[in-house]
């Protein structure tokens, strides 16, 4: 609901104002002095400044002067007793929304505030909407969702992107870290240079270091293969997982990221690096620090900027538009007709608490366009056919996690069998037969439409 700030130091006229502002049915914030109002005013303050012009500390010219040093399309309407030519020539060309002289009617107090607010709403909406216009013709990925929490996100990516600070993402699994990471990227300068990513849940720890920092020199070669943090310089490296990483590589990325500098095996001399961290966790390191489990020193490193993702039954008014969004677009990839979604089908997706977050509702998104008409487009009884959500033994859990796992990778991958094996370092023959095993086909995921 919109506000009124209201500043006068005659409490006689600051109570009739109000109580005439109340009774209208705005919300009303009144103050004796302008200070302590001034304290209240952001740029996307919702709502007006209404001042008297003579004030003992302040006066309203120069409450004037300093909210619109805060938000140049504030309306501000001035009151003043004592209203000349002078000062009202003085107040408008300072950029006053309106001037009132003492006394006034109720009426004409009420009509100038019906204006000023309407204003301010279609000031406030025409921003909104450019700033939506430029998320969307930005290069990257999109981060979906109308909820105060989702729209407060993007606002955060939008500021950090420009400024050049490693940054921690946490949330469970599913909830988009990387496509938080990306569109970090995408914003800001270095979008230019490559973003990388690395897991580090996989490897052991030797090929985990080697791949991150460096290789060894194999002799009679005279090149070697960039480590991720080489092949990051100039961009952005996101490592996903991070809670994963052995304490004795966590002490070794310390080091690096104070130094900006990396040691490798291949050369006798540090060289430079200069890329953005975001790391990406899915528990709380603090915690694990306090556990002995992830070192603290790091946490800190890390820890300059964080990002929270919220979990999707947080959510709930948003789970409808990205389920729709992602059979769309599944449609279009498999070139066929937009399968219908019923207010049943909306109540089955709204009881649902989504475990998996957007992964896991993309993923049945996907099974609704591929399989929903086997059922009827019942898409109770397609989730209930699917073991991630019957409660079954562990070993069904796992294997429906992994189906996901592949299915993800091959969505990504477009199909592409030889990536798929580096992203989920498996061999082919293993992929193979897991696909099989979990009908999955190449065809399903080659040359999506976008």
């Amino acid at each position: 609901m919109a506000q009124i700030l209201l500043i006068d130091d005659e409490p006689m006229i600051r109570n009739s104002a109000s109580q005439t502002l109340v009774l209208a049915g705005y919300e009303v914030l009144s103050f004796a002095e302008g200070m302590s109002a001034l304290a209240h005013l952001t740029p996307d303050f919702n709502g007006i400044v209404i001042s008297d012009i003579r004030m003992p500390s302040m006066d309203g010219l120069e409450v004037l002067q300093q909210a619109l040093h805060i938000d140049k399309d504030l309306p501000v309407i001035l009151i003043s007793g004592h209203a000349d030519v002078a000062t009202a020539v003085q107040a408008m060309r300072d950029g006053a929304y309106d001037l009132l002289e003492k006394p006034f009617a109720a009426n004409q107090l009420v009509e100038v505030v019906k204006r000023a607010l309407e204003k301010r709403r279609l000031t406030l909406e025409n921003r909104s909407l450019k700033e939506e216009l430029t998320n969307r013709e930005r290069i990257g990925p999109r981060i979906m969702g109308q909820a105060p929490s989702i729209l407060n996100l993007r606002k955060m990516i939008t500021r950090l992107a420009q400024v050049d600070t490693d940054v921690l993402i946490w949330g469970e699994m599913g909830t988009g870290k990387e496509l938080v990471a990306r569109s970090l990227h995408e914003q800001s300068q270095r979008r230019i240079h490559n973003f990388i990513t690395f897991s580090c849940a996989s490897g052991n720890q030797l090929a985990l270091e080697q791949e991150l920092f460096g290789f060894p020199a194999l002799q009679g070669n005279k090149t070697n293969p960039l480590s991720k943090m080489e092949a990051a310089n100039g961009g952005t490296l996101f490592l996903d997982e991070i809670e994963y990483l052995p304490l004795n590589t966590q002490a070794r990325l310390l080091h690096t990221l104070q130094e900006r500098s990396l040691e490798t095996q291949v050369r006798t001399k540090r060289v430079p690096v200069n890329f953005r961290l975001i790391a990406s966790s899915q528990i709380d390191l603090k915690t694990a620090a306090e556990r002995e489990e992830f070192r603290l020193d790091l946490y800190y490193r890390l820890n300059v900027v964080s990002l929270e993702i919220p979990p999707l039954r947080f959510r709930p008014d948003d789970i409808p538009l990205l389920f729709q969004h992602f059979v769309l677009v599944a449609a279009a990839r498999c070139e066929t007709e937009v399968p219908p979604l019923n207010h049943q089908a909306l109540e089955v997706l709204l009881r649902y608490d989504w475990p998996g977050n957007v992964r896991e509702l993309r993923n049945i998104a996907e099974r609704y366009v591929l399989l929903g008409e086997n059922y009827s487009y019942d898409l109770g009884a397609l989730m209930r056919s699917d073991t991630t959500l019957s409660g079954d033994s562990l070993a069904a859990k796992v294997a429906s996690f992994e189906k996901t796992l592949i299915r993800q990778a091959l969505n990504q991958c477009q199909g592409n069998i030889r990536l798929v094996m580096e992203q989920l370092n498996i061999p082919r023959k293993t992929l193979t037969d897991k696909m099989s095993k979990y009908g999955l086909e190449r065809s399903q995921f080659k040359d999506p439409l976008h």
